[in-house]
């Protein structure tokens, strides 16, 4: 008989490219849905090929920026709250260290381990790395893998441009005539795919998530299309 493999990791490492990969999924889909509803609406109020191009890129460089610039004061705010509890735990682990291992143990009691079990397994990862121990069992942090806030900008930035490139070109590419459709049908089959990829990375049923993120795709384009006829129609 063969053994039975198991080569699921264990590091952390899986659980943060998953949320990494997730990030980059919603970041392409604001890109698509916000500039197709952007560039719809343009198309609904002119066919004009440089008015089409100048809206889109403005809407591709203020999103990506502004979604940057988001992620970047969000992910600093939490690393900046890390860094803090951090310094807290070394101060108490410094100041009173047999409290803190009472506590290591009282967590790792609370997680299924005998007291004896417990106590020994806390004095262990004292003697291994005090601080370790504590910043992963009581406040659920890597302390060698602290989230960096220009990482999450840059990915956040790149994830809302490529998304954001797709109803760009559909719009401004296609001949006048064609150029709506071709933009509906683009953004609607991207719109599938992210929708899809963000189920499955979650690990959901698809279905819905796809249903839901074709809909709002639609539902936006369809109201910018609308107002832009009406304010194109009355020469605003």
């Amino acid at each position: 008989m063969t053994e039975p493999t198991h080569a699921e990791a264990h590091d952390g490492s899986l659980g943060s490219r998953l949320n990494w990969l997730r990030a980059a999924v919603l970041g392409a889909n604001d890109g698509i849905v916000s500039t197709a509803g952007l560039v719809v609406g343009v198309a609904g109020a002119t066919d004009d090929r440089s008015a089409l191009l100048t809206a889109g890129l403005a809407g591709l460089l203020a999103g990506s920026m502004s979604m940057a610039a988001g992620e970047y004061v969000s992910v600093s705010t939490q690393r900046d709250s890390e860094k803090a509890a951090l310094a807290l735990e070394r101060q108490e682990l410094r100041e009173q260290p047999e409290a803190e291992l009472e506590e290591l143990t009282e967590l790792l009691e609370e997680r299924g381990l005998s007291r004896d079990v417990a106590r020994e397994a806390a004095v262990q990862l004292t003697e291994r790395d005090a601080l370790r121990a504590h910043a992963r069992v009581e406040l659920g942090i890597d302390p060698d893998d602290l989230t960096n806030p220009w990482h999450a900008a840059w990915a956040s930035f790149l994830a809302f441009t490529v998304g954001a490139l797709l109803p760009l070109l559909a719009v401004v590419l296609p001949p006048a005539d064609l150029r709506l459709p071709v933009t509906v049908v683009s953004v609607l089959v991207a719109l599938t795919a992210t929708g899809w990829s963000g189920a499955r990375l979650g690990a959901a049923p698809p279905g819905r998530a796809v249903v839901r993120n074709v809909g709002g795709g639609a539902l936006a384009m369809g109201v910018t299309y609308v107002v832009g006829s009406l304010l194109g129609a009355t020469g605003v």
